[in-house]
């Protein structure tokens, strides 16, 4: 079911101010310099810090398009700008989850992306919905996620990685049939 999934997503994903595309080694750069910051950093659970090229070069070649993830470059005027993508587990919803560069928050991208990714998703016909989470405190990501349609389900205590602990708020969106 996942690799059908992940068959049926596209590549590349244009929207009216982005381009949502295979993570590249040429982002590599650029990303290691916006992911490289302790503000995201406090808010994601899978990404390390500090962040260096290293580690841009490990995603693009092993984690982008990997067994559990299916990760598109966010891309405003040819410019990387962040991450999005879809992490998939056997027997559990997709999770959206996604990060942008500190000089690009507040501007719609991310929900630019979000809603790309979610219509994407649904498109394929093949997942009755998908997850999300995010830190109780992290309005500006909550926003997000609400317009890009998800409601909250609950909360709990994120099991894993860097947020072992803390409390999130779990949301899905589920797909009219």
């Amino acid at each position: 079911m996942i690799d059908t999934f992940k068959q049926a997503l596209p590549a590349t994903i244009a929207t009216d101010r982005l381009l949502l595309t295979t993570p590249v080694l040429a982002h590599v750069p650029e990303m290691a310099v916006l992911a490289n910051n302790q503000r995201i950093y406090q808010v994601l659970s899978r990404l390390p810090h500090p962040y260096d090229e290293s580690h841009g070069r490990f995603f693009v070649e092993t984690i982008a398009r990997g067994p559990e993830e299916f990760a598109w470059s966010i891309l405003r005027e040819g410019a990387y700008i962040g991450t999005i993508g879809l992490h998939l587990l056997p027997d559990r919803l997709p999770e959206l989850g996604y990060w942008l560069g500190e000089p690009f928050w507040g501007q719609g991208y991310a929900t630019e992306a979000a809603l790309a990714v979610v219509a994407a998703a649904k498109a394929t016909g093949l997942v009755p919905a998908l997850r999300s989470r995010a830190l109780l405190d992290n309005a500006g990501s909550r926003r997000v996620l609400a317009k890009a349609g998800f409601v909250q389900t609950g909360e709990g205590l994120d099991p894993d990685g860097t947020l072992k602990g803390e409390r999130m708020a779990l949301v899905e969106l589920e797909f009219a049939s």
